[in-house]
């Protein structure tokens, strides 16, 4: 197997994996993982691992902020974007605000260029409803 071979490896995995991430918009290993696990029982971590990694670096899955505990989640929406996270729930939602906000922020920043996406959090208006906020 050649180079060009390896990076284009398509695996019965990685099919389901990019259909789980489209599903749920967002998603880390171990949700992946458990929803693999209904169809594949026998599914290791390691390989959700090498196969998200895999479409990863293929440009197949985009990389989203971590979630509460840290763990790295993937994005099916790989178009540069940014993100609202609720600090109560979890919710992560794709946003794009990086065009509007960028020039008020090279502007505090006395003419920095702003060149990454934008994660913004705060409370979501079902944690808002709730009283979900401190």
């Amino acid at each position: 197997m050649n180079l060009t071979e390896t990076k284009s490896r398509q695996t019965k995995y990685c099919t389901q994996i990019e259909q789980i991430v489209k599903r749920l918009g967002h998603a880390s290993n171990a949700q992946i993982l458990a929803e693999l696990h209904s169809a594949y029982p026998d599914v290791s971590a390691t390989t959700v691992h090498r196969a998200t990694a895999r479409l990863a670096s293929r440009g197949e899955l985009g990389i989203a902020p971590v979630d509460s505990g840290g763990a790295m989640r993937y994005d099916a929406n790989v178009i540069p974007h940014d993100h609202f996270l609720c600090e109560h729930c979890g919710l992560l939602r794709d946003v794009d605000i990086a065009s509007h906000i960028g020039p008020l922020l090279e502007k505090a920043i006395e003419g920095c260029r702003v060149s990454g996406r934008i994660t913004i959090s705060g409370t979501c208006k079902t944690c808002a409803k709730g009283g979900n906020f401190a």
